[in-house]
């Protein structure tokens, strides 16, 4: 496998250098030995995308290499990629126009076996709205990660064992309470801000459970959840969402065309992730 990784990498190597890539992402959870390019394309960095936790990822970190830090679920190919250039376009680290490729595999042969070139903005199947700068101008990347990695894991695992469908607007959230009304009385109001910190690792089981609840949670720009069970009233024409999406996705539409919020829906019936800007669907992910 070794043999096999170096050529790939020799490959992708050159991809970059022949499409003058800005980036060369690698996912070295596919690597037995942490292995990584001798020399790259002038103006090309390598950006490195690990799903591992711990000691594992501070010796990554050590390396000084820019990494790219993904939730531990089952994601696939495409899903790998989709999930890693949403962080990126959220931390800044990618525009629209930059030509990309990523180098991937799998974990359980450990070996590369997938060489992508993408252009951000131009791929259909990866972003599927033209306006993607919006992630990084509405919501700290940061808390936009953790929200994300938070709908991924409830996508993937559900709640005791049942799907879970429900949206999480993020930013904006002054204007977003004024479109929209509670449901139900707020479960989390009259907590210290401390503990309803989406950054808060314990709060990731109340997230869970409440969940179940009819609406969206609102959380503020700097990672504050606001409430949960709000219904996003905002009208919406109903053409302008993909046939066959049903009533939350026609809500993050709404909410996010008439303020600078971003919207993550969960699809209770397929497990599919999709990120809301602008009215529009910036991506969408897979349940693998």
């Amino acid at each position: 496998m070794k043999t096999i990784n170096k050529a790939m990498m020799k490959s992708a190597v050159g991809m970059a250098k022949t499409s003058k890539a800005k980036t060369l992402f690698l996912f070295i959870d596919a690597l037995d030995d942490l292995v990584l390019p001798d020399t790259l394309p002038k103006n090309c960095e390598l950006t490195l995308v690990s799903q591992k936790n711990g000691g594992e990822l501070e010796e990554i970190q050590a390396l000084g290499k820019r990494v790219i830090k993904l939730p531990p679920i089952n994601l696939g190919r495409v899903g790998l990629v989709k999930l890693t250039v949403a962080l990126a376009l959220s931390q800044q680290l990618l525009v629209g126009g930059d030509r990309i490729v990523f180098l991937s595999g799998t974990t359980e042969l450990l070996v590369l076996d997938t060489l992508l070139l993408l252009e951000i903005g131009k791929e259909a199947e990866l972003i599927t709205s033209k306006n993607i700068a919006g992630i990084s101008e509405s919501v700290k990347p940061e808390v936009f990660e953790r929200v994300l990695s938070i709908a991924l894991e409830l996508a993937s695992k559900g709640r005791e064992g049942k799907p879970v469908g429900t949206i999480f607007v993020v930013g904006d959230h002054d204007r977003v309470m004024q479109l929209s009304k509670q449901m139900i009385i707020n479960p989390f109001k009259g907590y210290d801000e401390e503990e309803r910190n989406i950054m808060n690792p314990h709060l990731k089981e109340t997230l869970r459970e409440f969940a179940a609840l009819d609406g969206a949670f609102v959380v503020a720009d700097d990672g504050i959840v606001v409430t949960a069970g709000r219904y996003l009233g905002a009208a919406y024409d109903e053409e302008d969402v993909p046939r066959g999406l049903g009533s939350r996705h026609i809500a993050a539409a709404g909410i996010t065309a008439l303020t600078n919020a971003v919207a993550v829906v969960i699809s209770e019936s397929t497990g599919d992730v999709r990120i809301f800007k602008n009215g529009k669907i910036l991506m969408e992910i897979e349940k693998p």
